[in-house]
């Protein structure tokens, strides 16, 4: 079984790594990425429990870029977690993200709801390159009493349009497709059904989308079928995974619920090595 998309603790996941990799074992998948939003703070440890437990594990990251207002997340796969060039950009990512944290709990603070930002954003302080984000305050809202769950604390206060709602400022996807590039990685366009933007997809592959993400816990089967046919038309390879974080409220299933057919994680596979035979090619003509 193969999940190419989950989260720990080093993002929004409530799963530390080994937490995680124990949760996916049990459930059967044998090949795991761990895609931290804007961080590869775990990747070190889930290697290491991975290998622990007899599962291949592929480095991986979720990049949030911005168009026109809107978030695109772009998963990168096969990375160089110790890149320097990407160590500094998802630096600044995570600074950007500890801005729109205290943007929020300001406009929260306007509603008369008063939460500690500093509290919220401990974890990211500790230089363990923890990345902040949303999920963090609705929990803080859900401790505070303020809501009874996590998705009660988006849809009151903290969705696009909701009162608290902070636009988030960030890179174009056409960077972020580099940034993979550079680490060695290949970049997937994330839950492309939650982003309703289908008529993106030729400009992506255009700026150096390498694949797309089919499989999904909240794509439908139609959804499916869909992003399949966009594989085949824009010659792109496919990925999937269930998208776990541990989180009762946003999971729609377990490590492995959805997962991605081993045929096209090889595939996915020599889409990468394809990538950087070319790349390498081209650093040594003259």
């Amino acid at each position: 079984m193969i999940d190419l998309h989950t989260h720990t603790t080093s993002s929004d996941g409530r799963c530390s790594p080994a937490e995680l990799v124990s949760r996916a074992s049990a459930a059967g998948v044998d090949v795991l990425s761990v895609t931290d939003h804007d961080t590869t703070a775990g990747a070190t440890a889930s290697a290491a429990e991975c290998s622990k437990a007899g599962v291949e594990f592929i480095p991986g990251i979720e990049i949030t870029a911005v168009i026109d207002g809107v978030d695109v997340h772009v998963l990168g796969y096969f990375i160089d977690p110790q890149a320097d060039a990407l160590a500094r950009f998802l630096a600044q990512q995570r600074e950007r993200r500890v801005e729109r944290v205290r943007q929020m709990v300001v406009r929260l603070a306007a509603l008369g709801i008063v939460l500690d930002a500093d509290a919220i954003l401990r974890p990211s302080q500790s230089g363990q390159g923890k990345a902040a984000g949303r999920p963090w305050i609705a929990r803080a809202l859900v401790d505070g009493g303020y809501v009874a769950t996590t998705s009660e604390a988006f849809d009151r206060y903290l969705k696009n349009g909701a009162p608290a709602f902070v636009p988030r400022v960030g890179p174009a996807p056409a960077e972020v497709f580099e940034q993979i590039h550079r680490a060695n990685g290949i970049a997937s366009l994330a839950h492309p059904g939650l982003l309703k933007r289908d008529d993106l997809i030729p400009d992506f592959v255009a700026v150096g989308l390498d694949a797309i993400e089919a499989f999904h816990s909240k794509h439908s089967p139609d959804d499916t079928r869909r992003y399949l046919a966009h594989a085949r038309q824009h010659r792109l390879a496919v990925s999937g995974g269930s998208d776990y974080h541990g989180d009762p409220s946003h999971d729609a299933g377990g490590p492995g619920s959805t997962a991605l057919p081993p045929e096209l994680f090889q595939e996915l596979k020599g889409r990468c090595a394809t990538r950087r035979a070319t790349a390498s090619g081209l650093s040594t003509s003259s």
